[in-house]
C-alpha cells in the first residue's frame, strides 16, 4: 500500500497530462557541443552520445569521441550503446502490450501463469504477482543472484529461472525495497509463457518496431551492426574503475539470460523515439497506440518508497525529497520537480534516461566506458537547463567526488591487503582441493597444480585462475581475465580439519552489487582428496 508520505510527494509534484498546452521548444545550452566534448576529454571518456527530446520534436542526437579506442570511427545518432538496467523499462512495456491485450493482468500470480515457477519460500511462490517481479520488493538482498548471468554464464534463462528456489531471501516479502536482476529475468520468461514468443522476439516485433526504433536490438544481432560503441573500463590501477582506459571484449558480456533486465542496444537516434514514446504516454506518431493510457499510468504509478542515497559534499541541493520506483522506472523529485528516470550500467557503457514530464522534456545519455561522472553530472546539468535554474558545474564536482572515492577505496585496499595475519593456512594446499557445489550459482573446482592452487566457476566461462593464500584459511582469487572481480576464499574446516564450506565476499570495497559472492556457500561436492 502507498504510505501517506508517498502520496503526498505526488500530490506535491504531479505528473503533466498528454495534451496540456505545449510550451516553446528550448534547444540545449548554449555552447553544448563544445562543453560536452571537454568534459569528455578530461574525464577521458572514449566516446558518448545524447538525446533530447522538447515537446515532441528531438533537438538533439548527436555523438562525440569514438566507437573504440585506437579506432577512427566516430559515434554519431546512430550509433549502438548496451544500455544497462535502462532496459527495464522496455520489458514493462512489452508486459504492457500483454496486459492490453487481456493476456495478462499486472495482479495475476506468477506461478499461475509461468510454469514450474518457484521461490525460495512456498507463501512467496503462491503470492508473487507480475507486478511484484518488477518492483524489487520480493525480499531478496541487494543484487542476489546476479552471479548466475554476471559477467556471463552457460546457464540458460530456464535454468536460472528454476534455480531461484535456491536463493534464501534476506527479509520478509514486500517489506522493503531491495535492487535485483533476477526477478526481471523471470519476467522474460513470463513473456515467453503467456505470448509463445521469446523475450527477445516479442519486445523486438511488438516494442521496437512498432516504435519504430528500427536500429535498436534484443540481441546478439547488433554485431551485425558495424556503427556500435565498443566497451571500455580501467581496470590496472589497483581496482576496477583506477587506471588508464582499456578497451574490453564486446563478446564477453552479460549472459543473455539476463537480457530482459538489462540487455537492450539503443542510438541517440532510436533512444528520442522512446522518450517521446513515454512523454506521449504510448501514443505513436501516426495516432496508434503501443500501449494504452491505463498502461502507461500502472507502469509510472509508484509501488515503493527507496531509501534515500546520499548525495556527494556540495550537491546537497540536488537531494530528493522522496524516492519511489514504479514498473521498471524511478520517480524522485530534482530540486522540487518531478523526474521519470533510470540509470543503467553494464560491463563497459553507463546509461540514464531520464524524464521531465512537466516540461514535456526527456534526454538520455550513453557513454562506452565506465566513468559514470559524466552522465550523473550531464543529467543534472541538463535539469538545471530545461527547469531553468542556476547552472552549476556538477558534473566537475562528479569528477571531484569520484576521484575521491576511488583514492579512498585504494587505500582502504591497501591498508588491509598491508597487514594480513602471518598465519596460515591450516592444511597442505592439496586438502583445498576438491569440487564445491552451491544451490543456485552450481559448482566451483579448486585444483591443485605446479604453481599451488587453482579455482574455476563452472557455471561462468572463463572464470578462472590462481588463488593466492591471504591470512588463515583464506584466499585471494588471481583471476586469469583482469576485468573480473577479485574475491577473498575463505575455507571453512570441520573439527576433523577437513572442509565443511567455502564463503567468499569482494575485495574490492566499490565492487558493483551484482558481484554478490557474498551470497555464496559452497560445500563439498564429491570426496576430498
Amino acid at each position: 500500500m502507498i504510505s501517506l508520505i508517498l502520496a503526498a510527494a505526488l500530490q506535491a509534484a504531479p505528473l503533466a497530462a498528454v495534451g496540456a498546452a505545449a510550451g516553446p521548444v528550448v534547444q540545449p545550452p548554449k555552447g553544448f557541443d563544445a562543453h560536452v566534448e571537454q568534459l569528455r576529454q578530461k574525464v577521458g571518456a572514449p566516446g558518448l552520445s545524447i538525446a533530447i527530446v522538447d515537446e515532441g520534436q528531438t533537438v538533439l542526437a548527436k555523438g562525440w569521441g569514438v566507437r573504440r579506442l585506437g579506432a577512427p570511427e566516430k559515434i554519431d545518432a546512430d550509433t549502438l550503446f548496451m544500455t544497462g538496467s535502462t532496459g527495464k523499462a522496455f520489458t514493462t512495456a512489452a508486459l504492457a502490450t500483454l496486459v492490453d491485450a487481456g493476456k495478462l493482468s499486472w495482479d495475476d500470480k506468477v506461478a499461475d501463469r509461468l510454469p514450474g515457477f518457484q521461490m525460495y519460500d512456498p507463501w512467496v511462490t503462491r503470492e508473487m504477482t507480475v507486478r511484484d517481479l518488477l518492483v524489487h520488493r520480493s525480499g531478496l538482498g541487494l543484487g542476489q543472484g546476479d552471479l548466475l548471468f554476471v559477467p556471463r554464464s552457460n546457464i540458460p534463462r530456464a535454468e536460472a529461472v528454476r534455480r531461484l528456489r535456491y536463493l534464501k531471501p534476506a527479509t520478509s516479502f514486500r517489506s522493503g525495497y531491495a535492487y535485483d536482476n533476477v526477478l526481471y529475468m523471470v519476467a522474460g520468461q513470463l513473456i515467453e509463457a503467456v505470448s509463445g514468443q521469446t523475450w527477445e522476439d516479442y519486445t523486438r516485433e511488438h516494442v521496437l518496431v512498432a516504435a519504430g526504433m528500427t536500429g535498436a536490438t534484443t540481441d546478439g544481432r547488433r554485431f551485425q551492426i558495424a556503427n556500435r560503441a565498443q566497451p571500455h573500463a580501467r581496470m590496472d590501477g589497483g581496482l576496477r574503475g583506477a587506471g588508464t582506459q582499456e578497451v574490453l571484449d564486446e563478446r564477453d558480456e552479460l549472459s543473455t539470460a539476463a537480457a530482459p533486465a538489462g540487455g537492450m542496444a539503443v542510438s541517440a537516434n532510436d533512444m528520442a523515439k522512446w522518450l517521446k514514446l513515454q512523454l506521449a504516454h504510448g501514443a505513436l506518431p501516426d495516432g496508434k497506440r503501443l500501449f494504452s493510457e491505463a498502461q502507461h499510468e500502472a507502469m509510472w504509478r509508484p509501488e515503493v518508497i527507496q531509501p534515500l542515497d546520499k548525495v556527494p559534499p556540495g550537491m546537497e541541493v540536488t537531494k530528493p525529497t522522496y524516492s519511489l520506483y514504479a514498473l521498471g522506472w524511478e520517480l524522485q523529485d530534482y530540486r522540487g520537480t518531478q523526474i521519470v528516470w533510470h540509470s543503467g550500467a553494464v560491463f563497459g557503457f553507463k546509461t540514464v534516461v531520464v524524464l521531465i514530464p512537466s516540461r514535456n522534456v526527456g534526454f538520455s545519455i550513453e557513454l562506452n566506458s565506465e566513468d559514470g561522472e559524466l552522465p550523473r553530472g550531464l543529467m543534472n546539468e541538463l535539469l538545471d537547463h530545461y527547469l531553468d535554474l542556476k547552472p552549476e558545474p556538477w558534473t566537475d564536482r562528479y569528477i571531484a567526488y569520484k576521484k575521491q572515492l576511488v583514492a579512498g577505496a585504494l587505500k582502504s585496499l591497501g591498508g588491509v591487503q598491508a597487514k594480513p595475519a602471518g598465519v596460515g593456512p591450516s592444511l597442505p594446499t592439496a586438502k583445498y582441493a576438491g569440487t564445491y557445489a552451491d544451490p543456485w550459482y552450481g559448482d566451483i573446482a579448486v585444483t591443485q597444480g605446479p604453481d599451488g592452487l587453482r579455482i574455476d566457476f563452472k557455471s561462468t566461462p572463463r572464470m578462472a585462475g590462481r588463488l593466492e593464500h591471504w591470512q588463515y584459511d583464506t584466499f585471494i582469487t588471481r583471476f586469469d581475465d583482469k576485468a573480473l572481480e577479485p574475491a577473498y576464499v575463505t575455507f571453512g574446516l570441520d573439527a576433523d580439519g577437513g572442509v565443511e564450506r567455502v564463503t567468499m565476499k569482494p575485495v574490492s570495497p566499490i565492487a558493483d552489487f551484482s558481484w554478490d559472492y557474498q551470497d555464496l556457500l559452497f560445500t563439498p561436492k564429491a570426496a576430498r582428496p
